[in-house]
């Protein structure tokens, strides 16, 4: 449909087990990777091993809603687009959406045109729109390129660098978990604490040792300047 969803990973949180899968094989036919969801709390767990770019949630589901899950997420990555589908259309649920900070709220049964023209103005307003993101004075992130700028200079690091600077990136402010970071960055390889510290050394090394906080025993942030 269009190749800005090629690129991008959404995750869809549904409870009613058809609709899931219904929706998934239909977004499986745009987006590069579709994870799937059952409730608010396995999609928040889901939304921390695999960061991706757009949720795609219900409301009304067991064990954690889905505007509890995006005020959740919210506090991990604010610039995540998050667009919400639910029956309900009460003003009480449509405020609190909105206080939470949801892209868009669509009502049930849902029209996938109607989807699809939301996910693709969000992903090139949202995503694309937001290119380049200034960490500090000396620092920005072009997220189009995928590229760390060091005053005005692009620096040349690896796919596994490159990850771990994209995540504390789109993870602003916020610290990055040890485990986190093995599941993203290693995907499905076994990586040792002491290894993953030699390799934090060695992107700083490239980028500066300033910009990447180390919280010891627990994980890596960049905070907002």
């Amino acid at each position: 449909m269009v190749g800005n969803l090629k690129e991008l990973t959404i995750l869809l949180v549904e409870d009613e087990g058809g609709a899931r899968e219904s929706m998934g094989e239909i977004l499986a036919n745009e987006f590069r990777k579709v994870i799937l969801a059952s409730n608010g709390d396995e999609g928040l767990k889901k939304f921390k091993k695999f960061n991706p770019d757009i949720v795609v949630t219900d409301i009304a589901m067991p064990i954690m809603d889905g505007l509890d899950m995006s005020k959740e997420i919210k506090i991990i990555s604010r610039n995540t687009p998050i667009v919400i589908l639910s029956a309900f259309s009460e003003k009480e649920r449509l405020l609190k959406a909105i206080d939470v900070g949801i892209d868009k709220y669509l009502m049930k049964p849902i029209d996938m045109d109607e989807l699809f023209a939301t996910l693709i103005n969000i992903a090139q307003s949202k995503i694309e729109g937001a290119n380049l993101i200034k960490i500090t004075d000396r620092y920005s992130f072009n997220q189009t390129k995928r590229v760390l700028v060091k005053d005005g200079v692009e620096i040349a690091l690896t796919k596994k660098e490159l990850s771990f600077v994209s995540l504390l990136v789109k993870r602003l402010g916020t610290l990055v978990l040890i485990e986190e970071i093995k599941n993203i960055v290693w995907v499905g390889e076994k990586v040792s604490d002491a290894a993953i510290r030699t390799f934090v050394k060695r992107v700083r090394d490239k980028i500066g040792a300033e910009l990447i906080k180390n919280i010891p025993g627990l994980g890596y942030k960049i905070d907002l300047k």
